[in-house]
């Protein structure tokens, strides 16, 4: 046998335990990791209508998490929902609008100018206190808090 192959079969020896897989730390979350089903939840949809509240509790998240929501818009009013701190705590994974999805980099507001449906998909990263609100808006009916656990 010659010196290299003597070191491969070695090496290949060594590295044997490093693919084996027997230690019990499974988190659950299978082949997608954080983004599979078991690590997924959907909020409360977010209604954009004139003088309505956009949802009818505070969203708690928890950092790690997978979120899906819908922002529904009746189409009462020209309405938009800023919250440029809570989308950069988050990774935007896509919106889907009509079917078309999107897939952003970032986000800083979104706007209805007519009556339609959106659903966004992210990741909760960044713990701490955000909000989505409707821009010029003073009611607190008109503001969504969330926190990041």
């Amino acid at each position: 046998m010659n010196k290299f192959t003597t070191m491969l079969c070695v090496g290949l020896m060594c590295a044997a335990p490093a693919f084996a897989d027997d230690d019990d730390d499974d988190n659950g979350f299978g082949l997608a990791g954080i983004l599979s089903a078991s690590n997924k939840e959907d909020l409360e949809p977010i209604q954009l209508s004139a003088g309505e509240p956009l949802t009818s509790a505070p969203w708690v998240l928890k950092s790690g998490t997978y979120y899906e929501f819908e922002i529904q818009g009746d189409g009462s009013a020209e309405l938009a929902l800023v919250g440029p701190e809570f989308f950069r705590a988050i990774w935007i994974d896509e919106i889907v609008v009509e079917g078309l999805e999107i897939r952003p980099l970032g986000l800083d507001s979104i706007e209805f100018d007519e009556a339609g449906e959106m659903e966004i998909g992210f990741l909760a990263i960044k713990p701490g206190s955000y909000y989505l609100k409707i821009p010029g808006s003073t009611g607190e009916t008109q503001r969504l808090e969330i926190t990041i656990q």
